[in-house]
């Protein structure tokens, strides 16, 4: 029943283009044009705002305590005695954390994908903060490890932990004021 009704509606759009334009091409005015131009420069800056859309709530304070663990795991295995887990415990932690957080990850992007339409973005945010978290935060997170070996004072670690967490924290809150400037 729908096709029945549908035919005929096609067939008078399809006239209707017809004489509108007698099979030439419509030059649009310079009215229009500016007007689709304007259109044009919002539905990208729309676009823009979107891809800068902050990762979900969820993802972040996974990240975050996954960027607090790394510390203390990462200094178990490298422990020379044994630090309250054998150093073998302590690989198993570091390698069943990384998978989930991992699998979180996909989770994450393709929800957000679904959400969204876009993908998680990690090369949205200007190269200033991101070059030097990049270099600086794994130097924070293993460079702890490393120093709790030399010293044997966990210390480090725990003060590796909860200035990782900090950035993690401001990291995603300069995304969320990134969008929120964006759209």
């Amino acid at each position: 029943m729908t096709e029945s009704f549908a035919l005929p509606y096609r067939k008078h759009a399809a006239s209707l283009s017809i004489m509108e334009n007698n099979g030439d091409a419509i030059r649009p005015t310079a009215q229009q044009a500016r007007t689709a131009l304007a259109d044009t420069e919002q539905v990208r800056a729309s676009a823009a705002a979107l891809s800068a859309t902050p990762w979900p709530r969820w993802f972040a304070t996974t990240l975050t305590l996954y960027i607090a663990a790394i510390p203390p795991v990462y200094g178990g295995t490298l422990a020379s005695p044994r630090w309250l887990l054998p150093n073998l415990a302590w690989g198993v932690i570091m390698l069943v954390m990384t998978a989930a957080y991992m699998v979180l990850f996909g989770v994450a992007g393709v929800n957000w994908r679904k959400k969204t339409g876009v993908a998680l973005r990690l090369d949205v945010l200007p190269k200033r903060a991101t070059v030097p978290l990049a270099i600086g935060l794994p130097a924070l997170l293993v460079g702890s490890a490393f120093a709790f070996r030399a010293s044997r004072e966990p210390l480090w670690l725990f003060a590796a932990s909860a200035v990782g967490a900090a950035v993690s924290i401001a990291f995603h809150l300069v995304f969320v004021r990134m969008h929120r400037k964006a759209s």
